[in-house]
């Protein structure tokens, strides 16, 4: 994969270059200290993914992915974000723009140049990777395995949703979240009949961020989730960072509750822990939705789902950033639809309504 490095920093872009060497699919073929000349490099030379840094003069990060995506430059774009409340803000706003991923900046007191580089690349190559298997495969046809063993073998009869009303909606999503998460409720009736709970893999404060910019979008009450809340059925909730959300009964009540057990499919917080409480509590009255994300969360979830005869709807490949949790539901068989981001509008849409 042939990456462009953009920064305003000789030792930020000196540290991204550091991270990148030696890693044998990936072939740092550039670099720029600002947008401007980023510009300039994307129509000299061949690159597949441009590493940003978000403030920099002549053209700044959002100037600059909004100015890649007109000219239509078939590129990734990662943006560098920094670990606060106006950092997690702007790193929405650029994946709002057209950014596909975001990378934390290492921060932290006696940080050295070692260990900058090493979390640059803990973090960065499993990106760039994931981007180019989405480039490589042509179609996913491999079987997905799960841990069950044998109960990867069950099938279930396809429901349908022209007529499903749920009772309750969980979404869960990864890589390109955030904006397809936007795009999904936007425009829905000012008073849901349903509450709908969200896992998105993101750190902290960047999940308090995403939950307000959602209630500016939707005019919807949107919060992270707190433990103990009791569920609301017009209110929008998010998983928060570094937690995993779930549901519970007390007293007849559905609750929220939230943990720091250990990371589930490498993340927390995860998608399976929502998706198979709901399933546990809600059974064929849960619809589950699965966008836009790399790995396989979800899938375990979404199979407690259709075993509870609830639904379960996924973004198809066309539309998403990376193909990998909806297709590994796709592989499995378990989605009831699928379609782009405007097709799962309409359901959600319908159904809230």
């Amino acid at each position: 994969m042939k990456v462009l490095i953009v920064d305003d920093s000789v030792v930020m872009r000196s540290q991204i270059k550091s991270s990148l060497d030696g890693v044998d699919f990936i072939e740092v073929v550039g670099a720029a200290n600002n947008g401007k000349i980023a510009l300039q490099r994307l129509e000299q030379i061949t690159v597949e993914a441009v590493i940003l840094d978000m403030e920099m003069p002549e053209l700044n990060g959002i100037e600059t992915i909004k100015a890649i995506r007109k000219a239509k430059y078939p590129v990734r774009i990662l943006v560098f974000s920094a670990l606060t409340t106006s950092g997690s803000m702007a790193t929405l706003d650029a994946l709002s723009a057209g950014a596909d991923d975001f990378i934390a900046k290492p921060s932290g007191p006696g940080m050295s140049l070692e260990n900058a580089v090493e979390k640059i690349r803990e973090q960065i190559v499993p990106k760039l990777n994931q981007f180019l298997n989405e480039k490589e495969k042509l179609s996913l046809k491999q079987k997905v395995e799960s841990p069950e063993g044998s109960f990867s073998e069950q099938t279930f009869a396809k429901k349908d949703l022209s007529n499903f009303i749920p009772s309750l909606i969980v979404i869960g999503s990864s890589t390109g979240g955030p904006p397809a998460i936007e795009k999904v409720l936007s425009d829905l009736p000012k008073t849901l009949r349903v509450p709908i709970l969200i896992a998105q893999h993101m750190p902290p404060v960047f999940t308090a961020s995403f939950a307000k910019r959602l209630g500016q979008i939707t005019g919807i009450e949107c919060e992270e989730g707190r433990d103990g809340e009791i569920l609301n059925n017009n209110k929008i909730y998010i998983a928060p960072g570094d937690f995993h959300m779930s549901l519970v009964k007390v007293s007849n009540q559905v609750q929220i509750k939230l943990d720091k057990t250990p990371h589930r499919n490498s993340v927390r917080p995860a998608v399976d822990p929502l998706f198979e409480t709901a399933a546990n509590l809600y059974g064929p009255k849960t619809l589950a939705i699965v966008l836009t994300g790399m790995g396989e969360d979800g899938l375990v979830g979404a199979r407690a789902i259709k075993s509870e005869n609830g639904a379960v709807a996924i973004q198809n490949k066309e539309s998403c950033v990376v193909f990998g949790m909806p297709g590994a539901i796709n592989a499995a068989q378990l989605q009831d639809a699928e379609g782009d981001l405007t097709f799962i509008n309409h359901l959600v849409k319908r159904v809230t309504s």
